[in-house]
């Protein structure tokens, strides 16, 4: 005797980004999404790859809900990206409050983007050592967004915010972060560490000569200091180098 186990069936369409997580077939049109029982809607979202600090909207038969809604049989579901350029407020935000503090808390594998967010004055927390233990636990702690090149990272259901960068090269990266963050008008160049993520700040030049050597102090007059790990920098060839890369990524910007 043949046993039949009744199947409900949804509908859900992803948009815009959120398409990078799909396969070729799910892409830019509506699938079924065939389930058991009533689920929250998390769970189907993150069941065809799409993580959920990814998603900002969703809509179900023209309703915002958030993720404990139950899916129900014959649901038409929308699902958007986060919309940092746009105050959605009055629709529904899945999180407790918009992203507007930038912290950021990379991966193992984004090091270089790591000291080009700080060259451009973003708080970029990195460490070449670092767990998923460690990122879990200090996104979650700090309250960071996690830049991570591991899509799966970003299923762990403590991170709220966080962040899956396509690109591989590190001048691609950072522009790509820029646009996703809408951080245009924060770039405040050279304030903080590329070593340490510290904050840097102007020193004396008398209070640091014994550390200086003898051509820096014949030609250099200003000189800055990390607060937090001693690091001296001052407007040598290095410099000039790195305003460079500034002005190269904010023209991409424009």
């Amino acid at each position: 005797m043949a046993l039949f186990i009744f199947m409900n069936v949804s509908y859900f369409r992803f948009y815009e980004k959120l398409n990078d997580f799909l396969s070729v077939n799910q892409r830019k049109k509506t699938v079924q999404y065939p389930f058991k029982g009533s689920p929250a809607i998390k769970d189907p979202i993150e069941a065809q790859g799409v993580p959920h600090t990814e998603v900002d909207l969703i809509v179900v038969n023209g309703e915002s809900v958030d993720f404990k809604y139950r899916l129900q049989h014959g649901d038409r579901v929308s699902v958007y990206p986060i919309f940092e350029n746009f105050d959605i407020t009055s629709i529904v935000k899945l999180r407790e409050q918009p992203l507007r503090r930038i912290a950021f808390l990379l991966d193992v594998n984004l090091g270089k983007l790591a000291r080009r967010l700080r060259m451009l004055g973003f708080d970029a927390s990195y460490k070449n050592n670092y767990t998923d233990v460690d990122l879990v636990r200090i996104t979650v702690a700090e309250k960071r967004v996690l830049l991570t090149r591991d899509r799966r990272l970003l299923f762990h259901k403590s991170i709220i915010h966080g962040y899956w960068v396509r690109a591989t090269e590190p001048d691609v990266q950072v522009t790509e972060v820029m646009c996703r963050f809408d951080l245009h008008s924060m770039i405040r160049p050279f304030h903080r560490c590329l070593e340490c993520n510290g904050l840097i700040a102007p020193v004396a030049k008398q209070d640091i000569i014994d550390r200086l050597l003898p051509l820096t102090t014949k030609y250099y007059d200003k000189f800055y200091r990390c607060v937090n790990c001693d690091k001296i920098y001052w407007q040598g060839s290095h410099m000039q180098h790195m305003t460079q890369t500034v002005d190269a990524i904010v023209r991409k910007q424009s």
